[in-house]
């Protein structure tokens, strides 16, 4: 058993962690609230964006000649799907329980599906920790990582520039189709790991059925498309981000506020180790005190 004096410096020491959990619990209660304030406030314009493209894409006639963020690439009447990049949004901090761990372990198993496939497949993280967990996994497959997103506030202007980045390797043939992963918010102890299509454009997700009404659209849908597709990359990137960023939030408050609870109960456990060694030391020391006097 240890001595009083080791488990006073344990007891204090796990009420110093204590102090620390419970501090990074409310902070992270703070800021979950407008992260999730700006997740909540951004899926309406997302989800519409989408449904209006599949509208305007239920309208083309022939996926091979509409635009490539829309269709993907065809090559002799075969679209184009050898290489494939795949976006993963984590954090750059720990201490926020399973929340990067779902992410990669999603992200793992999609890399399995996509190489039996045939696939190439090409990796950008998002946040040191996937970079962390992903670099043994997919070495070189890492094409590029961005780091200190949670740093500051996301913008809009963040995910154009990211975009923006994107659509230049598509450009230059660098892959054939995106996908990004990312913790979608739900609430404070549940987040779900949610995989999205972005290039090409995943008309399913649109849920729009085939219209029997005619439209005539000002401009065509060619041209309407043509501007809006970039457009719709950087705005589900901007989704992702916000999302990504609410569930963080809210996975690091559960975390801490179980690491406190835990902290409390081991208080309570070495206390009472405390007391008893205490309590056996005290009577010790009235034994040997009795015996002596009446060895006297």
């Amino acid at each position: 058993m240890a001595d009083l004096k080791t488990l006073r410096n344990r007891i204090k020491s796990v009420k110093s962690t204590q102090k620390i959990t419970k501090a990074m619990k409310m902070v992270a209660a703070a800021k979950l609230r407008r992260a999730q304030e700006a997740a909540e406030a951004a899926r309406p314009y997302a989800e519409r964006m989408e449904r209006m493209l599949g509208a305007l894409a239920n309208s083309i006639k022939t996926l091979e000649t509409a635009p490539a963020l829309l269709s993907g690439r065809y090559e002799n009447g075969i679209q184009k799907d050898g290489v494939h990049l795949l976006l993963v949004l984590s954090s750059d901090r720990g201490l926020c329980g399973g929340f990067n761990g779902s992410i990669v372990k999603a992200a793992r198993q999609e890399i399995r599906i996509r190489q039996a496939q045939g696939k190439q497949v090409k990796v950008i993280t998002f946040g040191k920790k996937a970079y962390e967990l992903l670099k043994n996994h997919v070495g070189k497959n890492i094409v590029e990582r961005v780091d200190g997103l949670g740093r500051k506030p996301l913008a809009y202007s963040d995910a154009e520039t990211l975009a923006k980045n994107l659509l230049a390797r598509f450009d230059l043939h660098e892959f054939d189709s995106a996908t990004v992963i990312y913790n979608a918010f739900r609430s404070a102890i549940s987040q779900v790991v949610t995989i999205q299509q972005l290039i090409p454009l995943d008309l399913s997700a649109s849920n729009i059925p085939p219209s029997e009404a005619v439209y005539d659209f000002e401009p065509e849908e060619d041209a309407i498309l043509e501007q809006l597709l970039p457009q719709n990359v950087a705005v589900q990137i901007y989704h992702a981000l916000l999302e990504n960023a609410a569930s963080e939030q809210g996975a690091r408050m559960a975390a801490m506020d179980n690491a406190t609870r835990n902290a409390g109960e081991m208080i309570k456990k070495l206390t009472l180790v405390y007391n008893r060694s205490r309590q056996a030391t005290i009577t010790k020391e009235l034994i040997e005190i009795i015996s002596g006097a009446e060895a006297v």
